[in-house]
């Protein structure tokens, strides 16, 4: 959904304290860039009124941000919390700067005392816990890292929440916690058994047994939420989706892991922000929600549609009229020094076929150390509290292209 807006007085945001700057005149080309939220509104809570969403700058957790600030002004009071990483941005909740019901706060999920700091100075009743080292590439070579922040940040945060008595966390994960799904599984329901398969996702896997025993050691009131694959415009450019959109803008090839057959399920933002809106409003404490997308593809179609979608390949899908050469008078006469030769032009060479211009586009390297064939989860349980997948794969991809060609 996308809201027309714009902030008029331009707000910067520093450990809670509001300080006015010239953020807009700086970044002039965020101006004209839309205002993207989801679709759902619900009866307001009247036990949720403080909500501290961590990660708060960054790719997903920015739509909801966005989302619920302006489709709850007078509700919820949002407290976007982050530490701004290479990730994150500013620039993905500047539109927000003139709400009264936004605040940000830099701060690290890692450090007990910022955490505490947030919680009390805006007596946050309602987390949402984003915040999250998430690319699986990165996770092979800085392991160390991810469980820095995924686990041991998490734990920053449960003991936080545990001491200052939230009412409800709302920890995100993913479907990565349950490992490869082979081609003729079953989808996965929230009681498979978890087998994580790489460091990231056994890091969010550690992060939900420690949720888990905050629930039954301390009762702390939590949900958790898995979901597949979200993509959209906002999202930093290391995912495939704005990476590859990115580097086929500047004309540049893109290179894909092994062979490009292991298949994802892609989820646009917009339906995500829904998700967990409507799990928000509607979901139970103690219970775990799959949000799934049926749009499945493999890496070398997702290329194949992103060529089309920005017109690379489009010029050469036209079939080619084959060229007759104009045939050769029959010579009756004799030849003499003067006589020509009646001949043809000489054919143009072939055009490349959609083969060559795809491998001119598209390369491969050598796949990651281990690569999940495919996830496949069942979001019934979700879709029983009224949610559902809006924005088609086709759909979701036109507007993200067009987004990071403007924006990207």
């Amino acid at each position: 959904m996308t809201i027309s807006g714009g902030a008029t007085s331009p707000i910067g945001v520093a450990n809670g304290f509001r300080q006015a700057n010239s953020f807009f005149d700086e970044y002039g080309i965020w101006k004209e860039a839309p205002v993207l939220i989801g679709t759902t509104k619900f009866e307001p809570r009247p036990d949720v009124k403080n909500i501290m969403i961590t990660g708060g700058a960054g790719f997903i957790a920015c739509w909801l941000v966005r989302h619920l600030t302006l489709i709850y002004p007078h509700a919820y009071n949002i407290i976007s919390f982050d530490k701004l990483d290479y990730c994150s941005s500013l620039n993905n909740t500047r539109i927000l700067n003139d709400r009264r019901n936004f605040t940000f706060y830099q701060g690290d999920v890692t450090n007990p005392s910022e955490v505490v700091d947030c919680l009390e100075r805006y007596n946050i009743d309602t987390i949402f816990h984003f915040a999250a080292q998430s690319h699986v590439d990165l996770s092979f070579g800085n392991s160390y890292g991810f469980t820095h922040t995924n686990v041991y940040g998490t734990h920053v945060l449960l003991e936080s929440a545990k001491k200052v008595g939230i009412k409800r966390f709302i920890h995100i994960s993913t479907d990565e916690v349950y490992g490869e799904v082979k081609d003729d599984d079953d989808d996965l329901l929230e009681t498979s058994i978890l087998a994580p398969t790489n460091p990231y996702a056994a890091s969010k896997a550690a992060a939900e047994m420690l949720v888990h025993s905050y629930q039954k050691s301390f009762k702390l009131p939590a949900i958790i939420v898995r979901s597949n694959n979200v993509y959209g415009p906002h999202q930093y450019p290391e995912k495939i989706i704005p990476k590859f959109t990115c580097l086929l803008a500047r004309h540049k090839p893109v290179v894909l892991h092994g062979d490009g057959s292991p298949t994802r399920r892609y989820l646009y933002a917009g339906d995500a922000a829904d998700a967990f809106d409507t799990i928000l409003h509607r979901g139970q404490l103690g219970q775990i929600y799959n949000v799934g997308s049926h749009d499945e593809i493999s890496n070398l179609a997702l290329c194949k549609k992103l060529l089309a979608e920005m017109n690379i390949l489009t010029p050469i899908l036209t079939p080619i009229t084959p060229i007759t050469p104009t045939p050769i008078t029959p010579i009756l006469t004799p030849i003499t020094p003067t006589t020509t030769i009646p001949h043809s032009a000489p054919p143009p060479p072939p055009s490349p076929s959609l083969e060559e211009e795809f491998s001119r586009w598209v390369k491969y390297t050598h796949d990651r150390p281990f690569n999940d064939h495919r996830y496949a989860v069942d979001a019934t349980k979700l879709k029983q509290l009224g949610w559902a997948q809006r924005t088609t794969l086709e759909a979701g991809l036109r507007v993200t292209v067009a987004w990071y060609r403007r924006f990207g």
